[in-house]
């Protein structure tokens, strides 16, 4: 199989569901296509709602003790939680990852999928994951993360993409060279480009996923959706979901 990596999903993380979800998916045009009984272990409930072949996730814990509810507590709730990939050998990413002295925190295996999911404090930022799911390389193939037909839950009338992905630090060329080891994706001075999405590394106090960059049909009535639902906004952007909403 021909190597490859793409973004497959994006989880912010949130100290409730409500009305984090509500408010993505009215002022955005999407929909929820799944949530996941399976993060119940890790003491959170989630949805889920893919903007085209990219899904973007929202956790949020239920108890107390998790590694999403320290997130939020080490962060004040700013900052996006996790980036996901899809590649062609996640085993391969996390070795290398390794020995760039990036440790694994998680390992799933629920057949056909397999997930190797990286420390946050090594990868710097927020979480990364590599996952595969056997026979399913079409992008609009099986993801059972995202539920058996997340295929019919794609809106395209409002939201058509999720372009981009700010990640602010401190040093964002050092940071840039970081992720792009561990993705295996060589840095363009601040900048990762993959086929379906472009990482920007920007100058910020700490490090953080700061925002994401979508394209919309209709930016005035995207940004008025957002002002409805009591949203602050300022030029094209507003906060939700610890991170910021950028439109063009």
């Amino acid at each position: 199989m021909a190597p490859y990596m793409r973004l497959r999903q994006i989880c912010l993380v949130a100290p409730q569901l409500a009305p984090v979800i509500s408010d993505i998916a009215e002022i955005m045009g999407l929909a929820v296509c799944y949530r996941d009984g399976n993060v119940a272990k890790y003491g959170l409930e989630n949805a889920l709602l893919p903007v085209d072949t990219i899904m973007l996730e929202v956790v949020a814990p239920f108890k107390g003790g998790t590694t999403a509810g320290r997130f939020i507590e080490k962060t004040g709730g700013r900052g996006g939680y996790m980036a996901i990939f899809c590649c062609n050998d996640p085993d391969e990413r996390g070795r290398n990852a390794n020995a760039l002295g990036v440790r694994t925190a998680n390992v799933i295996d629920h057949a056909p999928y397999h997930g190797v999911q990286l420390h946050p404090r090594d990868c710097r930022a927020a979480f990364i994951e590599f996952n595969h799911t056997e026979g399913s390389d079409d992008i609009l193939g099986p993801y059972p993360p995202a539920g058996p037909d997340w295929q019919k839950f794609i809106r395209k009338d409002v939201t058509q993409a999720l372009t981009g992905v700010e990640m602010q630090s401190p040093d964002p060329k050092g940071l840039a060279e970081h992720w792009g080891r561990i993705i295996g994706v060589a840095a363009e001075g601040a900048e990762l480009r993959l086929p379906n999405a472009t990482f920007r590394f920007v100058k910020g106090a700490s490090e953080i996923m700061s925002a994401l960059e979508f394209r919309v049909a209709d930016r005035a009535s995207v940004l008025h959706a957002a002002k409805a639902r009591g949203l602050a906004v300022a030029d094209n952007e507003f906060l939700l979901g610890g991170v910021t909403f950028r439109v063009s």
